[in-house]
């Protein structure tokens, strides 16, 4: 009886100057596989199909159950996790590229430090200075709880940048996860004593506005988070908070 194989085609770069080339792998198949733990597999035997030894694949990953987000990659033309993507779902060969809406590291691997950039420049965090006892925490009903808790399961994977046609350098959209966050810590009963000026982050150049409404996001997201209607809610916020701001000057 034939061995079942799984072919896997991953576009290799070992510098974001050098030329790209696909290479091609095939494993022994088993149940349960994933793309990562294929990687895996080419780590610790790196040969190609034409037995041509070459590098372990240069990629990110840590958790390995989608809840890092640091595996994101396209996979057979798809963003999505390489951790969750079982091989038996895919069509062969399974072809794997890096994002390409950020800069290429090396292989597999992208530098994504612009939404974390993002985040920071809308103060995604509730404000505490942990220098003294504040006490117990603010309550929230159960109904508060499940209105926000969808938005904090945001894993910064990159992938609704990844698919949004305004994300681009000349836009400079700040994408979904950061405009979602936003809504998250608004309405947060300490995080919103900063409401005001993450409006009005998301009020300038690259903000709110950019959106298109494409929805790629929401159709993309691991995490089944509500994007679009969050990125609905901060626009209607951040019109307000400008009038309002337009009133007191």
């Amino acid at each position: 009886m034939a061995t079942k194989t799984v072919t896997l085609e991953i576009k290799r770069q070992a510098s974001p100057d050098s030329p790209a080339v696909w290479e091609k792998f095939e494993l022994e198949w088993r149940p349960g596989m994933n793309v990562i733990s294929a990687m895996m597999e080419i780590a610790a035997n790196p040969f190609t199909t034409d037995g041509r030894e070459t590098t372990p694949i240069a990629y990110d990953s840590n958790c390995l159950e989608e809840i890092c987000g640091s595996c994101a990659m396209r996979i057979n033309g798809k963003a999505r996790m390489a951790c969750s993507a079982l091989v038996d779902n895919f069509e062969q060969p399974i072809k794997v590229e890096p994002l390409s809406k950020f800069p290429l590291v090396r292989d597999l691997q992208v530098d994504r430090s612009v939404l974390f950039e993002n985040l920071k420049a809308v103060k995604a965090w509730v404000p505490i200075d942990g220098t003294y006892d504040l006490g117990a925490g603010p309550r929230m009903f159960p109904q508060e709880q499940e209105v926000r808790y969808p938005l904090s399961n945001c894993i910064s994977c990159a992938c609704c940048m990844e698919v949004c046609p305004q994300f681009n350098d000349e836009t400079g959209f700040v994408g979904a996860a950061t405009i979602a966050q936003v809504k998250l810590f608004n309405s947060h009963p300490t995080g919103k004593v900063l409401a005001e000026d993450r409006l009005r982050a998301l009020a300038g150049d690259g903000g709110v506005q950019e959106c298109g409404f494409a929805q790629n996001c929401v159709e993309v997201c691991p995490k089944g988070i509500p994007l679009t209607d969050a990125i609905s809610d901060v626009s209607r916020d951040v019109l307000l908070q400008k009038a309002k701001d337009l009133f007191r000057s």
